[in-house]
């Protein structure tokens, strides 16, 4: 693809590239970690990629770089501090503070799709069990829909159901709606955001910015009210990509 650019543009190598991939770089020893896409752990793909390009490579979690670029020229533009979410086959997050990506000691700040949930026990591809990302991500919905109706559907169509009220997708919906306050909540009992983008598949779903669902966080904040923005990106799928390259500016 690089080559390709070069080609096509006319342009030589940058000498720096930004790169979002799942999972994050462990900074002690520059392997990756905790990639959903499981064949990449244990493996120096930052090293490996600079030996392939020729160039400085930057790699950060496609989380974070999402976020940044939401915070910097999205929805959240001008706010100090901003979590970003994807949530949809998988769940992440990223925090940017003042304009900066804040990736923490191991790499895992905004890792909020492994924190539990209570009360639930689905096993998660990271070795523990009620993981956030099995109850709120797309294809954990999906399955909790089809336990109930014996029907395999995809999330936008169980969301057009339960408009029409039909009992399955109404409850899906609901546990979206209630799992994602509880877990969210937790989230802003310790960060306290200025905004929060809600991106990925999931992120479609129009009950996740009505007040039920803010009710819903509510009910689990250490606080009276909740004043955090609830935003929909507005970068669309370019989000990463453009956050990817501000790694590198």
């Amino acid at each position: 693809m690089i080559e390709r650019l070069e080609r096509e543009s006319g342009l030589s190598r940058p000498p720096r590239i930004g790169i979002g991939t799942p999972g994050t770089v462990e900074p002690s020893t520059g392997l990756m970690k905790n990639c959903n896409t499981v064949c990449l752990n244990g493996r120096p793909l930052p090293g490996d990629l600079r030996a392939a390009l020729g160039a400085d490579v930057v790699i950060a979690n496609d989380a974070n770089c999402f976020t940044l670029a939401e915070a910097t020229m999205g929805a959240a533009r001008g706010r100090n501090m901003v979590v970003g979410l994807i949530v949809g086959s998988g769940v992440g997050s990223g925090i940017v503070v003042n304009g900066r990506v804040w990736g923490g000691l191991h790499g895992i700040a905004g890792e909020w799709g492994q924190n539990p949930i209570c009360g639930e026990t689905a096993p998660c591809y990271c070795g523990r069990v009620g993981c956030v990302e099995t109850v709120i991500s797309g294809p954990a919905l999906e399955r909790f829909y089809e336990a109930l109706s014996g029907r395999r559907r995809v999330l936008p169509d169980i969301v057009v159901r339960a408009g029409d009220g039909e009992d399955a997708a109404v409850a899906t919906v609901t546990r979206l709606r209630d799992a994602f306050g509880e877990a969210i909540a937790a989230l802003i009992n310790i960060l306290d955001p200025d905004a929060i983008v809600i991106g990925g598949g999931v992120g479609n779903v129009s009950v996740l910015y009505q007040e039920p669902t803010r009710a819903s966080i509510l009910r689990h904040l250490f606080n009276t009210e909740l004043r955090t923005e609830l935003l929909r990106p507005v970068l669309g799928d370019s989000a990463g990509v453009f956050g990817a390259a501000l790694l590198a500016s």
